[in-house]
This record gives C-alpha cells, sequence and structure tokens, in this order.
C-alpha cells in the first residue's frame, strides 16, 4: 500500500506571489520579496560566505526540481540551482489572508483559512486589558513585561534581567497572530510557563489569535538563550485536513517538529519533536520504518526561526545546503510506490527589510512514481494529490495534480 510524505521546508518562497502587493514589512509591501531567489544572489556575490562559501549548492533539491520551480514562479534565475529537473514539479500560490505558518500548512493539508486572523495594533501598550489581566491571574504576578511588538531575541536581551528580578512574564507579538510569552526555564519555570500558555489560548483562540507560543529560555543576562522547549498552542483547524483523512480512514499518521502543535493536536497520531538535526533523523526513521499506506507531515522550522526571522542570508544558506545533504540519502531510500513532496508554507525573504514573513509562492517537489510539470497550482492542491496518492476520501477545494511517469 503507498505511502505519502509531506516535508515543509518552513519559509522558503521562491517569489512571485500575484498578491504580494497586499502584504507588508511595515510599511513596505512584500511585492519583489524573493527567499530562495535573494539568497542565491547573495551566495554568488560573496556575501553569504559565513560557514560556507560560493554559489548556493542543492544538488538533490534542485534535482527534483528548485530551481525550475524559482524560475517558474518568478522569472529569477537562481546561480547554481540552474540543473534540469527529473520527476515531478512546480510552484504552489496560496488564497488563504494570512501569511503566518498555520495558514499555509492548513492550506497545505487541503483546507483554506476561512476568516481574517486577528492582530494586535503597532502601539505601546499593544494587548487590550482584559488580557493583560488574564496573563497576570494565571501567573499570579502584578503585571507584564513587553506589551509591544518586538524580536524574540531582542526583547529577551532587553528585559530578561527585568523579568529575573520581577517574576513578571515578558508578552510581545508580531505582524502575525500571535501572542508571544517568553520566560526563564530556571526562575519562572518550564510547567508554569506552559501552564500560563494553555490558559490564556482559549480566550485568544475565541478572538481569532492563531498562536499563543511559549517561548523559554535559559542563561544569564548578556547571555540569554532560547531553549528548545518552545510550544505553541495554535487555534484547532475549522474542518478537516489531509491528517484527519487519513486517520478517518484507519492511515497511521506522523506528525514530525511543529506538526502537532500546528494542528491542535488533530489527525496526529504519533509525534516527533526536537532540533532540525534531529527531525531529520525523525525523518528518516519514517521512511524506514513507518507503516503501509501511512501518512507522514514534517515541519523543519529553523530555516524561518533562526534564518529568516533574523535576515541571516548566510545561516539560511549554510542550513539549505545542510538539509540537502541529509535529504539525499532519504530521497533514495524511498521505496517504489512512495511519494514525498517538499514544499513551504511561505516565505522569509532573509535580505528583505523587517522581520516577518514575505508573501511569496513555493516550490513543490515530489519524488515518487510520477513525473511532469505541475506549472502553478493552489496551496490546497498538494493536499488533494498526497490523498489520492493514499487512496483517501477528501473534502474541500483542492485538485490532484499527479500524472504517473508511465503514462497512468
Amino acid at each position: 500500500m503507498a505511502r505519502g510524505f509531506l516535508v515543509v521546508l518552513d519559509s522558503l518562497g521562491i517569489g512571485g506571489a500575484p498578491d504580494a502587493g497586499g502584504f507588508f514589512n511595515g510599511d513596505l509591501p512584500d511585492t519583489g520579496a524573493n527567499t530562495l531567489g535573494h539568497i542565491a544572489a547573495e551566495c554568488a556575490a560573496g556575501r553569504a560566505d559565513h560557514g560556507r562559501a560560493g554559489l548556493l549548492r542543492l544538488p538533490h533539491l534542485d534535482g527534483l526540481g528548485l530551481g525550475a520551480a524559482l524560475r517558474l514562479a518568478s522569472g529569477a534565475r537562481g546561480a547554481g540551482i540552474d540543473a534540469d529537473p527529473l520527476g515531478l514539479w512546480g510552484a504552489a500560490q496560496p488564497v488563504s489572508k494570512g501569511k503566518d505558518t498555520p495558514s499555509g500548512h492548513w492550506e497545505l493539508a487541503g483546507l483554506p483559512v476561512p476568516w481574517d486572523w486577528g492582530y494586535f495594533p503597532k502601539t505601546i501598550p499593544c494587548f487590550p486589558q482584559d488580557v493583560v489581566a488574564e496573563v497576570m491571574r494565571l501567573a499570579g504576578t502584578q503585571g507584564i513585561l513587553g506589551n509591544e511588538h518586538a524580536s524574540g531575541t531582542e526583547i529577551i536581551e532587553r528585559l530578561g534581567a527585568r523579568h529575573q528580578e520581577t517574576g513578571w512574564p515578558i508578552c510581545y507579538t508580531s505582524v502575525d497572530s500571535v501572542f508571544q510569552i517568553a520566560a526563564h526555564e530556571g526562575t519562572f519555570g518550564l510547567d508554569r510557563l506552559l501552564a500560563l500558555c494553555a490558559g490564556l489560548a482559549p480566550m485568544l483562540h475565541a478572538r481569532r489569535i492563531g498562536r499563543v507560543i511559549a517561548r523559554p529560555f535559559s542563561g544569564d543576562p548578556g547571555q540569554y538563550r532560547r531553549t528548545a522547549n518552545r510550544r505553541d498552542y495554535a487555534i484547532a483547524p475549522p474542518g478537516p485536513t489531509l491528517l484527519d483523512w487519513a486517520q478517518d480512514a484507519g492511515r497511521a499518521t506522523f506528525g514530525i517538529g511543529k506538526i502537532g502543535d500546528i494542528f491542535a493536536g488533530r489527525g496526529v497520531d504519533h509525534s516527533l519533536t526536537g532540533p532540525d538535526a534531529l527531525l531529520l533523523d525523525h525523518l528518516a526513521a519514517c521512511v524506514a520504518n513507518a507503516p503501509e499506506g501511512s501518512l507522514t507531515v514534517a515541519n523543519f522550522v529553523e530555516f524561518d526561526s533562526l534564518y529568516g526571522h533574523r535576515r541571516d542570508a548566510a545561516g539560511y544558506a549554510r542550513h539549505l545546503e545542510w538539509f540537502d545533504a541529509g535529504i539525499g540519502p532519504i530521497l533514495a531510500a524511498l521505496r517504489p510506490d512512495d511519494l514525498m513532496i517538499l514544499t513551504a508554507d511561505h516565505g522569509n525573504d532573509p535580505t528583505w527589510p523587517g522581520t516577518d514573513h514575505t508573501r511569496e509562492r513555493v516550490p513543490v517537489l515530489a519524488k515518487g512514481p510520477y513525473a511532469g510539470q505541475i506549472g502553478i497550482c493552489a496551496f490546497a492542491d498538494v493536499g488533494a494529490s498526497l490523498a489520492a496518492h493514499l487512496g483517501i476520501a477528501m473534502a474541500g477545494p483542492g485538485k490532484s495534480f499527479l500524472v504517473r511517469d508511465d503514462g497512468l
């Protein structure tokens, strides 16, 4: 029985979104943003020679069609990623009104987001007083710190010492539909932070705030570092997704990385977490051992969290080259009837002003018993195609783009 694998390289956009002018980083529209294209250009210009050198080299991803997808989506030619692809490849564009992680993943899984997300104004303070009061009640404190739009690493450095002195949680947001709470694992406590976020989530989900995110950190002033114990409390998808379709059909489902959080635990039988290096091992293990008919969905978040938001083009390039080297043996280990689709959920151009996601098309690269050019498809077509491959019933607007390489 066929198996399916959906692998999301978080934020690997390829430019060209026709509605990019309606999305912004600060006052600048995302028109012209191109995560992969601009990283390749930085590498070609010698501006990404930090821990790596020369042109961007991604032989496995490029062989599947990454460079071709970039050219299709945006017209950009990435120096070093110019292979003639084999197999099935194309580009996808979103219709959901957000450029965030839940919107992208739900839509890839066949469910475009049917509502406008809630956001917080870019003011100081930015949170409603009743939300602040609820945080204080749940945390047992007399106040909070932050109450603003901020970069997570910057606000921890700026307010971490004050947080340790007072015990008040650091609360902040971004242009995304999120409420983030940072707290020191040693002095505030990880379990206390997770309980705070879990308790606050229903109130904010009712206002269409997509995620309450626990951001634990450790260390001392001047040497703070975020730990691997992040937890996202996401609003539940408003309808069934690919994971639900598979589970309802009696198939085993595996979520690697943030998938369990992103889908609020729905449709996920087995959740495997950790940093990206461990997640690659988890993916290899699923390819080796997942049962027939199963579905595995993986998210590799560090492209976005460590390099995109921090506007680190060299780091992003290093991580891409690391991932490409690691995915090669995994692709080679796929069984003849397996289908693995590699894609992304949004962009996060590390050369773009600001620190937020960018509205872009994304690559769709498929390794399996199919061939041909997909062209420009919808995000929801990815979920529909995996459902068709698995032979399970689906609902939603997506349409399968699969064409077997034997003509069937």
